[in-house]
């Protein structure tokens, strides 16, 4: 079937209907949260960002989001069909975070709002499957005057239903401690990636609970930031 008539036919809103996109004479694209109308079945990847004013595309990468959640990354020159079942929107993410660190292991993806966080940030961070655990590694997060280092790495564990299940504890490495050498409890050691972690065992109260459709990555970065500052205001 060829749509003759001026509709616009929006892949998105198809794609999560599961009904096969039909030709036409002009399409509706999502680019991370904003809608762009174009009059090509196709493109490719230097297209895109140019669309969405990335530029130039040689400092951005471009992912086409898929039903299921799946995100497959986009080559400069690779063309996307639109009409290919499945695709629903396209996410961008700056490259210039990985500058400092080579090699950085994207072992699986991370929701269009997590991307959208990091790359607002100047965070290196890494996605590590070991033992069927999936965990989220963050570099030099930056830890406050207090405590004997001013930046560590730290890890998260991300269970395989994320964000529909809350994300718990935090793990530090190297291991942190106050400076005025009262101690902090509720630790334990975790083996992970070749190094020993400081685990903190936080969680989450009956007052404070996940919100899946409020809660990701950033949120729960903003309460282990909470329970840094609490430490420091704890006495013997």
């Amino acid at each position: 079937m060829i749509i003759e008539s001026n509709e616009i036919i929006d892949i998105e809103e198809y794609s999560k209907s599961n009904k096969k996109i039909p030709k036409c004479k002009r399409y509706r694209i999502r680019i991370d949260r904003t809608k762009y109308v174009v009059s090509v079945s196709s493109m490719n990847g230097k297209e895109l960002l140019e669309l969405a004013n990335k530029i130039p595309g040689e400092e951005y990468a471009i992912y086409q989001k898929l039903c299921g959640g799946v995100s497959d990354r986009i080559n400069l020159d690779e063309k996307v069909d639109f009409r290919t079942p499945g695709i629903e929107r396209f996410v961008t993410l700056p490259l210039d975070q990985t500058e400092g660190r080579e090699n950085l292991r994207h072992m699986f993806n991370l929701s269009e709002s997590d991307l959208q966080y990091f790359s607002k940030t100047q965070l290196n961070w890494e996605t590590i499957i070991e033992n069927g655990t999936h965990r989220l590694v963050i570099y030099d997060y930056p830890i406050p005057a207090g405590f004997n280092i001013k930046n560590a790495d730290l890890n998260l564990r991300l269970e395989a239903s994320y964000p529909d299940v809350q994300i718990d504890m935090v793990y530090f490495y190297p291991a942190l401690n106050r400076m005025d050498n009262i101690p902090i409890r509720a630790l334990a050691i975790d083996n992970f990636d070749g190094k020993i972690w400081q685990r903190w065992s936080r969680h989450r109260t009956g007052k404070n609970p996940w919100r899946p459709d409020v809660d990701d990555i950033s949120t729960h970065l903003l309460l282990v930031n909470e329970w840094l500052r609490l430490e420091l205001e704890k006495r013997k």
